[in-house]
């Protein structure tokens, strides 16, 4: 009689050993993941696109104007006022130019030197005054220091434009209206720049090197000048700028203050020539030609000084 074999029992799993994933398994969960990453890549397309699409309005907005100057500055007077604004007409840039720097005896030029001499030396000066105010804010301990911190602060909150009446009547009283000081002192006062330029001696000027200063026996105006400074001048550039911009473009504080054309600054220049455009349409070439003219500075100062703002806007970014 033949005997037959009993299957084997299925063997149990040792203890503490994962189960076998069931067949098709990884593939499931690979499909889920990648289900899963579909929807944030996407996410982040549109994203990016949406970023992308408002930066283009940005610089599209920003441009328009100074491309349409651009090709303004290069018509005539019958162009100006003949063809499309974006289009070109024939070229007379230099023509232009050549009737402002001529018109009036080259006062054109003139301004020009003055706004360098408002700009260059009264953002110098202001500059100067923030990060010595600025570096005692952060350095030094005295009696209503906080108060005093706060008053500054303060005073960003006034527009300029409502204490340019007062200063106006100060500046009577003293006796510099229609000189160049009543521009001049008014711009040395910069509360905002206090405010920075504490930030900026936070960020850049560490406390023990300049108690090994002092150790060394410098006294505090030389650990100012030759230890301080120096490592403070990223952000004394970026404050120059920040001057010298809204100094090259400051309009009403010079309007009130001047009456002597021979003093204005090229804003307040042009502004004196757009007044005669309705009486003499040929001042809209000198004006729109001018306008470019004043840019240049601006433009010239921003990038060649670039590497010094670039690294002063991330002051304390790594503290």
């Amino acid at each position: 009689m033949s005997t037959q074999t009993a299957p084997s029992a299925p063997s149990e799993a040792a203890p503490g050993a994962e189960p076998a994933p069931a067949p098709g398994a990884p593939t499931a969960r690979r499909a889920a993941r990648k289900t899963a990453a579909r929807p944030r890549r996407s996410g982040a397309m549109a994203s990016r696109a949406v970023v992308n699409a408002v930066l283009l309005v940005a610089v599209l907005y920003t441009l328009m104007p100074l491309t349409w100057l651009l090709i303004a500055a290069t018509k005539n007077h019958a162009d100006l006022f003949g063809t499309a604004g974006f289009a070109f007409g024939d070229f007379h840039f230099f023509d232009n130019l050549r009737a402002v720097f001529t018109y009036g005896d080259g006062i054109f030029g003139r301004w020009l030197l003055n706004s360098l001499l408002y700009s260059v030396v009264g953002s110098l000066a202001s500059s100067l005054i923030s990060v010595a105010a600025g570096y005692c804010f952060d350095k030094y301990e005295f009696r209503g220091k906080g108060a005093l911190f706060g008053l500054v602060l303060t005073g960003t909150l006034v527009p300029s434009v409502i204490i340019t009446l007062p200063q106006y009547l100060l500046a009577s009283e003293v006796g510099i209206v229609n000189t160049y000081w009543s521009v001049l002192v008014p711009a040395l006062v910069n509360p905002f720049g206090v405010y920075l330029a504490r930030v900026f001696s936070e960020g850049y000027v560490p406390g023990e090197v300049l108690e090994a200063a002092r150790i060394d026996g410098a006294s505090e105006l030389r650990v100012f000048r030759s230890i301080s400074l120096p490592m403070l001048l990223p952000g004394f550039m970026t404050l120059f700028l920040f001057s010298f911009t809204g100094s090259w473009n400051n309009f009403f504080g010079p309007l009130v203050m001047l009456n002597d054309q021979h003093l204005y600054p090229a804003v307040l220049g042009i502004y004196s020539w757009n007044q005669f455009v309705l009486e003499r349409p040929e001042f809209y070439s000198l004006v729109i030609t001018g306008s470019l003219v004043a840019v240049v500075p601006l433009a010239l100062a921003f990038v060649g000084l670039q590497r010094f703002w670039r690294s002063g806007l991330s002051a304390g970014a790594l503290k």
